[in-house]
């Protein structure tokens, strides 16, 4: 739950970026060695500059987790900050400076729904179903793999988390992202018939239990807003013009991007490649845009598109501005632990599990 939420008053909103910059450097100084900031590598350039680590989802839990820093302020969308409330201690505090900023993917599944859909699915198939949540979700619904023998997987393991499932059973229920699902699965000669996509409204008719008891995964039916935006047809379009061009896409993105590029993966691996990649090299790249730009400005060497005409932007995660940041980093000076992200500690104590089971991967 929140604690003592407080929203950005609106004569900070006033301040020039100058200003705001500088009070952010005199919080830190005064906050010192008790101060860690996150930033994901969707959020604003102007937040960027002041992120003491800057990664993705899993990797900024896994710094918060060996941090020794008494507040944690998590710059990216509130299940990251859950996430990261759960794998610190007691004596460690963690706040979200917007706490409104949530993220589409991980709303897709609550657990009410997903509780639903597991007790339907009992009913039609009497084999082991093994859970796996992405790390993009709630962390009810990491709590929920971990109390039913199940596990969370990131973009970079959803592979190694179903191979560790389907040793433990005949099918997985996998959530809240169908795509990430699919397009780990036939990677892995899963063949499309064997996919099922799983009606989350329980208003389809049509769906055959046949096809469900035939399934090795079923997939719930959420995905992010802004990858599935990116476009096959792009991807036609630039390799026209572009013949030498190499297309990269997050597996998020929808079946017929991730088919038609020729390499996919995390947030981390699109930077890795596209940093390690030849000068005067040419890149497709479907994933979001201020990452995206980022890399334009970083290699002016290199030609990089988006997979799309206009750019997709992630809009929860730029609801943390510059000004939330001060204004929380001030607070935090004042002894004011506002916007803080506390989780129930039985709900934290399962979650743990799932996660835990991943990082043995």
């Amino acid at each position: 739950m929140n604690i003592n939420v407080s929203q950005l008053p609106d004569d900070l909103k006033k301040l020039t970026l100058e200003e705001v910059n500088s009070r952010i450097i005199t919080a830190k100084k005064k906050l010192s060695d008790n101060l860690l900031i996150l930033g994901h590598h969707y959020q604003e350039d102007g937040i960027i500059e002041h992120a003491d680590q800057i990664g993705d989802s899993f990797a900024l839990a896994k710094i918060a987790a060996n941090s020794t820093a008494k507040y944690i302020v998590f710059c990216g969308v509130y299940f990251m900050a859950e996430t990261a409330d759960a794998v610190t201690t007691k004596e460690q505090y963690v706040f979200c400076p917007n706490v409104e900023a949530g993220c589409y993917l991980a709303d897709c599944a609550d657990i009410m729904a997903i509780e639903k859909a597991w007790a339907d699915l009992k009913k039609i198939t009497d084999e082991k179903v093994i859970p796996i949540t992405y790390m993009n979700s709630s962390l009810a619904l990491k709590a929920f793999c971990g109390k039913n023998d199940g596990i969370v997987c990131t973009s970079s393991n959803a592979e190694n988390a179903l191979k560790w499932a389907w040793k433990r059973g005949e099918k997985v229920f996998f959530f809240p992202d169908q795509h990430l699902g699919r397009n780990t699965a036939y990677k892995m000669n899963v063949s499309l018939d064997e996919i099922v996509l799983w009606d989350k409204e329980g208003q389809d008719t049509s769906i055959d239990k046949n096809a469900i008891i035939n399934a090795k995964i079923i997939l719930w039916d959420g995905c992010c807003d802004v990858h599935q935006e990116f476009r096959a047809e792009k991807i036609d379009e630039l390799r026209r013009d572009y013949p030498e061009i190499r297309i990269i896409a997050h597996p998020e993105c929808n079946f017929e991007v991730v088919r038609k590029s020729d390499d996919s993966g995390s947030t981390t691996k699109i930077i890795d490649v596209i940093n390690n990649s030849k000068k005067d090299s040419i890149w497709g790249v479907g994933t979001e845009k201020k990452l995206v730009e980022r890399l334009q400005k970083l290699h002016h060497d290199k030609k990089i598109f988006f997979l799309q005409d206009w750019a997709p932007e992630c809009k929860t995660m730029s609801m943390i501005t510059p000004a939330h940041l001060m204004y929380q980093l001030e607070n935090l000076v004042d002894n004011n632990l506002i916007n803080r992200i506390s989780v129930d500690a039985n709900t934290a104590k399962d979650a743990m599990k799932s996660i835990n089971r991943m990082l043995e991967l």
